[in-house]
């Protein structure tokens, strides 16, 4: 039985069993975790940072970004929670999949190792003192 929509239920710690159609959110950990919205059972976890996912709460209902692709599990589902709804996305293809979890390395590389920024480039300070001067009046400078 795929799910529709799916409540939010905010947890100081993940509940040893699930229920169906329900969105755990435990922000002591950062993580939220359900059933996967086809009916299959597994549990999927979506663990909330800058390079997964994000989580909004308006308040009254949940969305997650980016969309959830459950690609090892055998139902391969798809879809994205957008204000406590189940929106079902189309299945991707072996090559977009491999791409998009590329992307998802480069993306966390880049965050957590990024480049370091080039040291600011040290001033000179001009040359002082009588012998400064001194070669400075036969210099010209």
């Amino acid at each position: 039985m795929t799910i529709k929509k799916i409540t939010h239920r905010f947890v100081e710690a993940i509940p040893e069993n699930l229920e169906d159609g329900v969105l755990y959110l435990a922000m002591d950990y950062a993580t939220a975790i359900h059933k996967c919205a086809c009916g299959c059972g597994r549990e999927v976890v979506t663990p909330l940072s800058p390079t997964d996912w994000k989580m909004s709460y308006d308040g009254v209902s949940i969305s997650l970004a980016p969309s959830i692709g459950n690609w090892s599990f055998p139902c391969r589902s798809h879809y994205w929670i957008k204000h406590n709804d189940i929106r079902w996305a189309g299945d991707m293809s072996n090559e977009a999949i491999s791409a998009g979890r590329d992307s998802d390395r480069r993306a966390k590389g880049r965050y957590f190792n990024p480049p370091e920024a080039a040291a600011p480039e040290a001033e000179v300070a001009p040359a002082s003192g009588l012998w400064h001067t001194v070669r400075s009046w036969f210099s010209g400078k």
